[in-house]
């Protein structure tokens, strides 16, 4: 059978013979030709026709019933979600009760700050024509030179600007090329820390706060300037990067700064800006004309940003608090990365205070005395600072946006870069008494918390057969109710301004959490600087309430916290402990000779949440 079965194939073969012949000799000529037409079987040429007619069908009938995948519906509302940042994500879900709604009134006060900074428009333009009018591997070279630190294993990039020279010759040679790089990567990251501080200071100040003059001293090229042009607006325009200076409700500003080159720079860079009605005048030095009349210095700021810092002595530095206080400035701002600079600055203005009260020639002044307003609760002795041995610092970060010229000149792809800064509010007059009032307690959280308490309290309601006759259930008495139920009754009749005059007037006395908050699954540590001049240790557990607890769950460095811990807080202290045996003030143990930092301590802190999702997914996905 199988014999038989393979001469009727080979015979097959045989017979189609010439077929394939013709076949092959189509293929072997077609093939020297590229694209050459194909000899297809008759009945795949139908085939092709076929899917073709249904392929012209299905085009000529018009859209589809639903969009496909990856395309967005015409007629979808929410379409253009899809195209959004993350930042405008994070903006919508505020929006509609997201984590702001969430938190308390006096939280959200307390926690309120600008998120990123981006350089408006007008500044942006403006260094960048300088940057585009200069030779750009010069301007890379001398940003290098003076702000690159490459001494350990990884160069970072540093804001401050101490460069001296062994003569005068040889500084104004190197004026305005260290100018130049100084607007290209200095001025943008201490335009934020300043736009930050002022910004802060005007919440807490509130609007009765108008500020008309400025006095900057060590305004360099212009970054005080800028700032102070951009905060102080009213109204002020919602998105950052469109405010302009010319829309400032200041009147006059004065830039104080004896480095030539960077003046020269600050004067170019506003050269071709619309201004307004502001007067804007440099000097280079303070004089006694400067001076403002006490009476008349409530809308007068005096400033210092940067400065302290490139002083080369403790004499020159006091010298310049001095001026600050005799300026007749009611408000008083420095900013520096050095600490210890700010805090010994911070004591020589509380000391002239003190000064100023037992001096009886000052009786007939309408303000005397100073207090501190941020970021302070005390006017105490700052419980950090140790001349000359300040382990622990209280600084402050600002992140900023970092502009196309800046990422250019750095040599740099990533996109923002963030400074580190120390300051102090300084105002006269006696420190406000402690408020006796506690407002804006209660969020979105409590409420939910609140209403589920009530609805568990309410009596069930019993079903009776038709014709059975009962007596009506006792209602339930008011007085059962939660007080915290009626907590924010007052509240209601109380206006958004009025609720904020209150808050301000509480903050002076909160906590300000001057270390990372380290997050557990049942309790939340805060350590803050309180308003008995100590750090305190407080720990917010979930029986505290949900309210609290979520307040101190979303808080962050730098915050002002409200809530009073359930539990007696406990007062840390840095003298007598070493960093080895991981016992210095709200820290972890640490290896031996490591250097406290808070930004190490902020990305130990992330790096602890990353591990701990990522080991919650892998479990997950071994449960799945």
């Amino acid at each position: 059978m199988l014999r038989s079965g393979c001469t009727r194939t080979l015979a097959l073969v045989l017979r189609r013979r010439p077929d394939i012949a013709r076949w092959s000799s189509n293929i072997a000529s077609s093939s020297h030709h590229p694209n050459a037409p194909l000899d297809l079987d008759p009945a795949f040429q139908a085939l092709l026709r076929d899917v073709e007619m249904s392929l012209q069908k299905a085009a000529n009938a018009g859209p589809a019933a639903g969009p496909r995948e990856l395309e967005v519906s015409p007629h979808d509302p929410d379409a253009t979600v899809d195209y959004l940042t993350s930042a405008e994500i994070d903006a919508r879900d505020d929006d509609i009760g997201g984590r702001g709604h969430k938190k308390s009134p006096a939280a959200l006060f307390g926690s309120q700050r600008i998120g990123a900074v981006v350089l408006p428009h007008e500044m942006q333009e403006s260094i960048q024509q300088m940057v585009a009018a200069s030779d750009k591997p010069s301007l890379h070279q001398d940003a290098k030179r003076l702000f690159l630190d490459d001494s350990g294993q990884c160069p970072e990039w540093s804001p401050t600007y101490d460069i001296k020279y062994k003569s005068g010759r040889e500084a104004g040679k190197h004026a305005l090329r260290d100018a130049t790089a100084f607007a290209t990567v200095a001025l943008p990251s201490h335009y934020s820390a300043i736009y930050a501080v002022l910004d802060h200071a005007r919440l807490r100040l509130g609007p009765e706060w108008q500020v008309r003059r400025v006095i900057d001293w060590g305004a360099a090229t212009g970054s005080g300037l800028w700032a102070s042009g951009h905060v102080f607006q009213d109204p002020a325009h919602e998105d950052m990067a469109e405010r302009q200076v010319s829309q400032s409700c200041l009147d006059s500003y004065l830039g104080i700064d004896k480095r030539e080159g960077l003046v020269r720079i600050g004067k170019r860079l506003i050269r071709d800006v619309d201004m307004g009605s502001l007067s804007v005048s440099w000097q280079k030095s303070f004089h006694e004309d400067n001076i403002t009349e006490r009476s008349e210095g409530a809308n007068v700021l005096a400033m210092s940003a940067f400065l302290l810092s490139s002083l080369p002595s403790a004499i020159e530095r006091k010298t310049l608090v001095q001026e600050m206080w005799d300026s007749g400035a009611e408000v008083m701002i420095l900013i520096d990365h050095d600490f210890e600079n700010v805090a010994a600055a911070r004591e020589q203005f509380l000391k002239l205070g003190r000064k100023e009260l037992e001096d009886p020639s000052t009786s007939h002044l309408t303000m005397r005395g100073s207090h501190v307003v941020a970021p302070c609760p005390h006017d105490g002795a700052c419980p950090l600072y140790q001349p000359g041995s300040s382990k622990l610092v209280c600084s402050f970060s600002q992140r900023l946006q970092r502009p196309k010229f800046v990422r250019k000149t750095k040599h740099s792809g990533i996109g923002h870069e963030d400074i580190e800064y120390s300051y102090v509010v300084v105002r006269r007059g006696p420190r406000p008494f402690p408020a006796t009032t506690k407002i804006g307690r209660v969020g979105e959280v409590g409420r939910r918390e609140m209403l589920k308490r009530a609805e568990d309290m309410t009596p069930m309601t019993q079903l009776t057969l038709d014709g059975e006759h009962t007596e009506p259930a006792e209602s339930v008495v008011a007085d059962d109710v939660p007080a915290a139920l009626h907590s924010d009754d007052g509240e209601t009749a109380l206006t958004t301004s009025d609720i904020n005059a209150a808050l301000r007037q509480e903050a002076y006395s909160w906590p300000r959490l001057v270390f990372p908050p380290l997050k557990r699954s049942g309790h939340i540590i805060l350590d803050g600087c309180t308003a008995e001049g100590q750090i305190m240790r407080m720990t917010i557990p979930k029986s505290q309430g949900k309210q609290p607890f979520y307040d101190a769950r979303k808080s962050e460095w730098g915050d002002l916290f409200p809530h009073e811990p359930k539990n007696k807080p406990q007062m840390r202290s840095q003298s007598g402990h070493t960093p080895g045996q991981g016992q210095d003030i709200g820290k972890r143990k640490r290896k031996s000779g490591s250097k406290n930092s808070y930004a190490s301590l902020s990305a130990e802190v992330k790096e602890h949440r990353r591990d701990q999702r990522r080991a919650r997914r892998l479990a997950s996905e071994d449960e799945d």
